[in-house]
């Protein structure tokens, strides 16, 4: 028996092994098909996905954004998107909404999708390289209202 309480190290649960991020991306990107620009474009236009753009502010400013495209700060993606949460914006129909989330340039939205896959939205997504794969793709951008 340990004398202070506590229980023998071979008695608790082994911590789980540190990950990368490097890792922690390929481990979340395992979990769902990821969407080139021109697939999102498509399944946009054709009203199959909602775009979410989740880049802050001086991204925007600084970039444009995409023509229809949701905007909802990374911060608060979960809040407006979860189907059904008291904070949902009215674009947040069900669990069986596609969506494409976009950020700069296809990482922190790797991570967002994950999160939205595990509130259940399971058709959720990101798209390679961000917004900047987008621009490089010629499709439609336009410039941050003032």
């Amino acid at each position: 028996m340990a004398v202070s309480g506590t229980e023998p190290a071979e008695s608790r649960p082994a911590e789980p092994r540190p990950v990368g991020i490097d890792e922690l991306l390929e481990r979340v990107r395992a979990g769902y098909r990821r969407v080139e620009a021109q697939e999102a474009y498509e399944a946009a236009r054709s009203g199959e996905a909602l775009l979410v753009d989740i880049r802050y502010a001086a991204l925007r400013d600084r970039d444009g954004l995409i023509p229809g495209a949701l905007v909802i700060e990374r911060n608060e993606l979960e809040w407006r998107l979860d189907p059904q949460g008291s904070h949902k914006t009215p674009e947040a129909t069900g669990h069986d909404l596609q969506v494409v989330v976009i950020c700069n340039e296809g990482y922190a939205s790797s991570l967002a999708a994950a999160s939205l896959h595990q509130l259940g939205l399971h058709r959720a997504t990101d798209l390679v390289g961000g917004f900047q794969a987008w621009k490089t793709a010629g499709l439609p951008v336009t410039p941050q209202a003032s």
